[in-house]
């Protein structure tokens, strides 16, 4: 068996020789960036979509990457193993100034724009009644009394809520923590979770605009920092993860509420979800990843009689390091 971060010979002749044609080369500049679909790559590269299919499938055969199928959608990004490595070595040595990968850059930057405008779009056109919505899974009072036992009746000092949208969480936890920030991507729904607390005077928590993949709060400031609902609507939902994990104090919490794997594929379309659902294990090997030791899972699943209904998935981690005596950050210090 070869060592780790090695391959055999033949298995890096393969990469070599999948990775010594332009497109593919592209390809692979591209996936180090960020996971895509091949309705993605067509768009950014400009080739038809049996072309860049073939090409995904001979770097797929090399190793160099994998693919997720998720309805009938299938999203590629690089390999973990050693052949991943070395496509990431590649890509760092190659020129930063090259006029093609410059292209396929901004083309991909547009892309992400255009999807993020999207969903923006959407959440604005449904700020207003976004909390009766829910109705695809278990009820929310459900969701919210496994979210509780899940944290246990300690006090804590400081709360972050990612994509806090109404506010709710602000609210339902307000008996626990000393201060709290809710972050979202939507003005509109920043206005209804503002009016939220001023009606239910939580003066100790406040809302802010801000973007989940660069968070601007100061690191290792939250004792508990949670992902409602979130990850779905999100291209990267491993990037969001790494920032939420970026500002947990040593021995925080992240709870993550999301669905389980599903097939409603309307909910593309009608409601701009990105991804149906994550699996036990893909979760697991995400927050491995971000060296935080994942404490308990829970699944809320709907009776046979509810056919339309989803499964939604607790997921509750820790940060290992050691509590010291560091010093207060007050988490609600915007960083730029």
């Amino acid at each position: 068996m070869a060592e780790q971060g090695t391959f055999s010979m033949e298995t890096g002749l393969a990469a070599l020789r999948a990775v010594g044609e332009e497109t593919r080369l592209r390809l692979v500049a591209l996936l180090a960036k960020s996971e895509l679909t091949v309705k993605d790559a067509t768009a950014i590269l400009g080739q038809s979509q049996p072309r860049i299919s073939r090409h995904l499938k001979l770097l797929a055969e090399a190793q160099l990457i994998k693919r997720y199928p998720e309805g009938s959608w299938v999203y590629y990004r690089l390999s973990e193993g050693a052949e991943g490595a070395f496509a990431r070595d590649l890509v760092a040595r190659l020129s930063e100034h090259d006029e093609v990968l410059i292209a396929d850059q901004a083309r991909f930057e547009a892309l992400r724009k255009a999807k993020a405008e999207e969903a923006a779009t959407y959440f604005a056109s449904k700020a207003q009644t976004w909390d009766q919505e829910r109705s695809l899974h278990a009820a929310d009072h459900e969701v919210e009394e496994a979210m509780l036992r899940a944290l246990g009746d300690a006090d804590f000092r400081s709360f972050l809520d990612l994509g806090t949208g109404t506010g709710r969480l602000l609210e339902l936890l307000s008996s626990r923590y000393e201060t709290a920030l809710g972050i979202d991507a939507s003005h509109d729904m920043l206005a209804v979770a503002r009016a939220n607390l001023a009606r239910n005077g939580l003066s100790k928590a406040q809302v802010r605009h801000g973007d989940i993949y660069a968070l601007s709060v100061p690191p290792r400031s939250f004792d508990v920092v949670a992902v409602h609902q979130v990850l779905h609507f999100l291209d990267e939902p491993a990037r969001a993860l790494a920032e939420a994990a970026r500002a947990l104090r040593p021995g925080g919490r992240l709870l993550i509420i999301d669905f389980a794997p599903h097939g409603l594929e309307f909910l593309r379309d009608e409601h701009a979800h990105r991804r149906l659902g994550f699996a036990h294990e893909q979760m697991q090997r995400w927050l491995e990843g971000l060296d935080l030791e994942l404490e308990q899972v829970t699944d809320l699943a709907p009776t046979a009689q509810e056919t339309q209904k989803l499964t939604v998935t607790l997921w509750l981690a820790r940060d290992q390091r050691v509590i010291t005596d560091m010093p207060v950050v007050d988490p609600n210090r915007e960083v730029a």
